[in-house]
């Protein structure tokens, strides 16, 4: 797959000099086998708001994120959405238990990825132990965060949901950018509301009480810490 494109930058690199092969499910694979698994890879890119696939279509391509952001989420039956994630650079989105995607995926902001064919897909990783092993490494790492994401819409004050939420994005974005003291965020407000299980009014009640604590200061588009710490304590709570 090719590398994550930055401003400026031209397409036609290939999957072995991609940024993210490391993070991502391809970094199980050989030269060789990266180079195979190129030629079965399409280069996507999706505009702000644009859906890469929808809760309950038929699922016919797996997505490799290569740059950008996507909010992951359920509609409920009674209208209201669920955020019930956000993907990042190296997460490999689609694979379902079932034909049908089980919740959507919408870009935040501009969102390159590398698309395969299900089918195709299926039919590389035959005889691949060691990629099946990659796949179930990530599937177990989702299921640990789905079951922290259950946990944060328990019994938990707005206070150390919004810190455990910003703890949470700081550390998975350090995983390849590096430790942070301040870190991005593309979301929306509402969207943070939708994941943590709060109301927008309170999200924001809650970021400038963090701020007046001298816990975080709040920038547009990003947060920084100020007390890294007290942070975390309230995000261990």
């Amino acid at each position: 797959m090719k590398s994550p494109l930055v401003a400026g930058e031209s397409g036609g690199q290939h999957c072995i000099d991609c940024v993210v092969r490391p993070f991502s499910i391809c970094a199980a694979l050989d030269k060789p086998e990266l180079r195979e698994l190129e030629h079965l890879s399409r280069h996507a890119d999706f505009a702000s708001g644009e859906t890469v696939f929808a809760q309950e279509e038929i699922a016919t391509s797996f997505y490799n994120v290569l740059e950008g952001v996507l909010r992951l989420y359920k509609l409920l039956p009674d209208g209201r959405r669920q955020i019930v994630g956000f993907a990042l650079p190296g997460d490999f989105l689609g694979m379902a238990a079932s034909a049908r995607h089980g919740y959507s995926a919408d870009a935040i902001g501009r969102v390159t990825a590398c698309r395969f064919s299900k089918s195709a897909f299926a039919r590389f990783i035959e005889n691949r132990p060691h990629l099946l092993r990659r796949i179930n490494e990530l599937t177990v790492r989702e299921l640990s965060q789905a079951q922290q994401h259950m946990v944060l819409l328990g019994r938990r004050s707005a206070e150390e949901k919004v810190a455990s939420f910003l703890i949470g994005w700081r550390d998975r974005l350090a995983a390849f950018k590096g430790p942070l003291t301040t870190v991005p965020l593309p979301m929306s407000r509402q969207d943070i509301a939708d994941f943590l299980g709060l109301t927008i009014e309170t999200v924001s009640r809650t970021f400038t009480k963090l701020e007046r604590d001298g816990v975080i200061e709040i920038a547009p588009g990003r947060v920084g810490f100020l007390d890294a710490a007290r942070a975390e304590a309230l995000a261990a709570a």
